[in-house]
Parts: C-alpha cells; structure tokens; sequence
C-alpha cells in the first residue's frame, strides 16, 4: 500500500469519527475501534486477531474487561470523552504485566528507529 492510500484511509476515519462519534464509550468503542484498524489499512479488528472485552484480573482480585487487546501490540481501554485517564492507566497496563514494569504511552525507550514511526503527512492532522 502506498504511503498516499495510508493516508487516505486514515483521512476516511477522520471523517467518520467527526461525522458519528459522539464520545459514549458505552455505544461507540467496538465500533470505532473496528473503523480504526480499517483506517491502518487492517478490513477489521477481527482480521487483525485482535479482541474486544478481554476479560483481566483487576486490582481487587475481581475481573474487569479490557476494550481490545491485540496481542503482543497494544490495549485499548476506551473511555468517555473528558475523562480523567491518569487514574485508570496504570490499573488497565497492569492487568496484563503484574510484577512487570509498566510502559508509558508513547515510543518504547529503546526503540531502534523511531523515526520510521512518522510521517510528515499525519504530523499536521
């Protein structure tokens, strides 16, 4: 795929989330993530082998439900719009690593070429 198609179908996704996401985490997130693996080129979530509502261990012993969890790259917690995340990053990180250090968002330190990671095309969006 070129690097303009990449960018067309991240533009695609854009549009839909401006033009259907009202921010409820509720009625919106599986969708929403389904549409962003299609916008990274993927046709969905499911073709990815990623899954929605992972059930995880939570600090209580209880059991919690992550958003999406694509094994070995990333989980997803979605939350409502205006949400103060700083209180549930580090519980959801958890739940998948316990006794393991925890990775901020971001570029893992380390990373050997970070800067194949962007383009100047998604820089201004």
């Amino acid at each position: 795929m070129s690097t303009s198609h990449h960018a067309d179908k991240l533009q695609e996704f854009v549009t839909w989330v401006g033009d259907h996401i009202k921010g409820d985490e509720k009625g919106e997130a599986q969708i929403f993530l389904d549409r962003l693996f299609r916008g990274f080129g993927w046709p969905g979530l499911k073709e990815a082998k990623a899954t929605c509502e992972e059930r995880v261990k939570n600090d209580n012993g209880g059991t919690s439900f992550a958003d999406l969890v694509w094994k070995p790259v990333v989980v997803i917690e979605m939350k409502k719009r205006g949400a103060d995340l700083s209180k549930h990053y580090r519980q959801a990180l958890a739940s998948f690593s316990p006794g393991q250090p925890v990775q901020g968002p971001g570029i893992p330190s380390g990373y050997p070429t970070p800067a194949e990671l962007f383009s100047t095309d998604c820089l201004g969006a």
